[in-house]
């Protein structure tokens, strides 16, 4: 259950921060509605992406119907950038003539450690932020117009790990929370989580991203149904090899409702713990859902497991995956408040073994559906919370492994389908979820420093 007053607390956080950035609009004259019905409108510009050479922004183009209502607007997609430390103006370095509502521009071959002044537009019309803070607060790139190339770290790209979650299979309205509540979106043929994960597994082949790996922390299914857990289960083992290519946890969703375990005949049994190493880096998997309920736990079995795999190998480079987040941060700082992420005795016991093992670098999670790099209580790792793939902001996040450190940078899901539903999944929670959502430019784009020497590339 949702904890009713953080849930209200964040719903006046995000209320009031959405109301401190709406621009409104000068009322129209009776014999200029004509003219401010056909105006273009370019709004939502986001800048999603981040790298050491490469930018990526969306947006969307509107009109105004006959009742004033906007509705989605054919136009070109344009990007102009130049080096923020000149003088001269941006030039043109994306532009496609294909027209959309829903734009999509990747801009490459961009300098590392570099600041770039830079304007999105269609149609000759300048994108602005939507009525978002996330977007609209001082300092964010839509706000300034530029953005910075950080340098990716010393050495060789090892593995590049594409991280997921949330996929809902078998979900036919999306942005209820409890009850019905509030009105959920439907998609035109009803099949949106089909829709955005074949998206996702051909975006994560594409040679920009070239995936070696595919995590799925939990959520595979809406309600771990027969039909369900094979279906998702079938696609994945399409795309890839379990335990070579792909891999995942169970999440709260996923759990059996009766005493059929569906999901576990597909996957793994209930309980379980999962443990690979791929080339000298080791992925392991918990499954930290209960019985019922939403919010999350590890039982003594697993803790066990993990305590002793860890301990035989304290300094091998680790990538743990499960379901729900593990930090009291994430635990005060959702609007489903603590009894939603992991239990406390829990986040304790893991904190504890990371304390003693040098080589756990990154703990990815999903469940909250917002990106957030969560703040440690304590020790080195990163605890990192990824966006749902089903959902805007419609995405996952690409691990990069280096000889010397690693990246992680948020992609949106690329496909004109894909991008649509993300559109109109924007509007969900009464306009709200951008800022639940999205997260900040650091949260989805960053990097850090770890040692992986022993882990060699994919042959």
């Amino acid at each position: 259950m949702l904890d009713p007053r953080l849930h209200t607390a964040w719903l006046v956080n995000a209320a009031s921060g959405a109301a401190a950035a709406t621009v409104r609009a000068p009322m129209a004259r009776p014999n200029s509605w004509t003219g401010l019905r056909d105006r273009l409108v370019v709004t939502d510009l986001e800048v999603v992406t981040v790298t050491h050479d490469t930018a990526i922004l969306t947006w969307s183009t509107q009109r105004r119907d006959r009742s004033g209502q906007l509705c989605p607007a054919a136009a070109d997609t344009e990007v102009r950038l130049a080096p923020a430390d000149g003088s001269t103006a941006p030039a043109t370095h994306y532009f496609d003539v294909r027209r959309t509502a829903h734009h999509y521009a990747e801009v490459r071959g961009l300098e590392p450690g570099r600041r770039y002044r830079f304007t999105a537009c269609s149609d000759g019309e300048t994108a602005v932020p939507g009525r978002t803070w996330v977007t609209r607060r001082p300092g964010t790139p839509e706000v300034t117009g530029v953005f910075l190339t950080a340098p990716p770290p010393p050495g060789r790209l090892l593995r590049t790990i594409a991280l997921a979650n949330d996929l809902h299979w078998g979900e036919d309205r999306s942005g209820l929370i409890v009850a019905g509540l509030p009105p959920g979106l439907r998609h035109d043929d009803g099949h949106y989580p089909q829709v955005m994960t074949e998206a996702l597994l051909h975006d994560i082949r594409r040679p920009e991203r070239a995936a070696d790996h595919l995590v799925v922390a939990g959520d595979l299914t809406d309600c771990g149904t027969a039909e369900q857990s094979a279906g998702i289960g079938a696609r994945l083992d399409a795309w890839g090899i379990a335990g070579r290519d792909h891999f995942v946890c169970r999440g709260n969703h996923d759990v059996p409702r009766g005493p059929d375990d569906h999901w576990g005949r597909v996957f793994q049994p209930f309980g379980q713990l999962t443990c690979h190493v791929l080339g000298g880096l080791r992925l392991i998997g918990l499954d930290t859902t209960r019985g019922r309920g939403a919010g999350g736990t590890i039982d003594a079995d697993q803790l066990g497991q993990l305590r002793a795999i860890l301990a035989a190998d304290p300094d091998r480079p680790t990538l743990v995956f499960g379901h729900h987040p593990a930090t009291r941060y994430a635990a005060l700082s959702n609007p489903g408040g603590p009894g939603f992420v992991l239990d406390r005795a829990s986040v304790a016991a893991l904190q504890a073994c990371y304390r003693t093992t040098p080589g756990v670098f990154l703990h990815h999670s999903g469940h909250t559906h917002r990106n957030r790099r969560t703040r440690p209580d304590s020790g080195h790792v990163e605890y990192l919370e990824v966006a749902a793939v089903k959902e805007y902001p419609g995405g996952y996040a690409l691990l990069r492994v280096y000889e010397h450190g690693y990246t992680v940078h948020f992609h949106r899901i690329a496909a004109a389908a894909a991008l649509a539903w993300t559109s109109k999944t924007r509007r969900q929670y009464f306009g709200l979820h951008p800022d639940h959502a999205l997260g900040s430019l650091p949260d989805r784009n960053h990097r850090a420093s770890h040692d992986f020497s022993g882990v060699t590339a994919p042959h």
